[in-house]
């Protein structure tokens, strides 16, 4: 069966079959900034969540063969665009992310996983697409499992070490997938892990996620803010925070903050640094 599950949008559960939204479930929150801003969407409601995955699918060909491939910069501190500016720069040698018909990927080509990335929300599953998986082999890039699209981070590291890669970013949306991929960190290795898709985490979870990644995204977790926002040595956003928690973290951040063709303002402050009014809510 052609179907694809991802979490989007105040991590609404929804279900794509044969390119048409099938299924949402209720999210978690009602307002979140950026989509506000991106896309007018007041409020996070099903049917709002149905129209922005359709959008999703007719813009791009999402979920579908007419999947495109054109780097689109989202906003300008996604993970996606802070892992595309570190290939581009060779301070990373490849990325591990995950992609809609084709599961975890590995990649050393930076607009390869900036397209990959820039539209992708929360996939929890997905079933492989030809088009789409000999499109990402034949830009240089490898498929973890071109037969089931798994997604699985942690053997997508593994291989990723395999292929010689030294220098590898690796998104993660769990504390367990963290765990593993600090544990196989070798000596001569730089592994640098991006916390994703982290709505809903406990404090617990969100205090341990913080002391295991370089980078972590706050999402709508009123957690991620306390306990990351604690630890950061650098924020990028006010409405959405990326926080970066180790020296490697900062270094990709700052970057990152060359390629943004926008005016910067950068100055020293207490973290998390917040805006009334700006921020998802609830936040959870």
């Amino acid at each position: 069966m052609d179907e694809h599950v991802m979490e989007a949008l105040g991590k609404a559960k929804v279900v794509i079959r044969d390119g048409r939204v099938v299924e949402v479930g209720e999210p978690l929150i009602e307002y979140c900034p950026l989509f506000h801003a991106a896309r007018g969407i007041e409020r996070l409601t099903k049917e709002a969540i149905r129209e922005n995955i359709a959008f999703r699918i007719r813009d791009v060909g999402m979920f579908t063969p007419r999947r495109s491939f054109e780097p689109e910069k989202f906003v300008d501190f996604g993970v996606s665009e802070i892992l595309m500016s570190a290939l581009a720069r060779g301070l990373l040698d490849a990325a591990v992310t995950v992609c809609d018909g084709a599961g975890t990927v590995i990649s050393d080509d930076a607009e390869l996983v900036q397209a990959i990335g820039a539209r992708i929300s929360g996939l929890v599953s997905t079933s492989p697409i030809a088009s789409t998986i000999e499109h990402i082999k034949g830009a240089g890039g490898h498929v973890l499992d071109e037969q089931h699209a798994t997604i699985d981070q942690v053997r997508g590291l593994e291989r990723a070490m395999e292929l010689g890669y030294r220098r590898i970013g690796i998104t993660v949306s769990t504390v367990e997938d963290a765990r593993a991929c600090r544990r196989l960190a070798r000596d001569g290795m730089s592994v640098a892990l991006f916390g994703v898709h982290l709505t809903g985490l406990t404090q617990a979870e969100a205090r341990e996620m913080a002391e295991l990644v370089d980078v972590m995204t706050a999402c709508a977790s009123r957690h991620v803010r306390e306990q990351a926002g604690e630890r950061a040595l650098l924020q990028a956003g006010a409405s959405v925070p990326m926080f970066a928690l180790t020296q490697l973290g900062k270094e990709l951040m700052l970057e990152r903050m060359k390629d943004v063709p926008s005016p910067l303002f950068v100055r020293r402050t207490k973290l998390p640094h917040t805006e009334q009014g700006r921020s998802p809510s609830p936040l959870v």
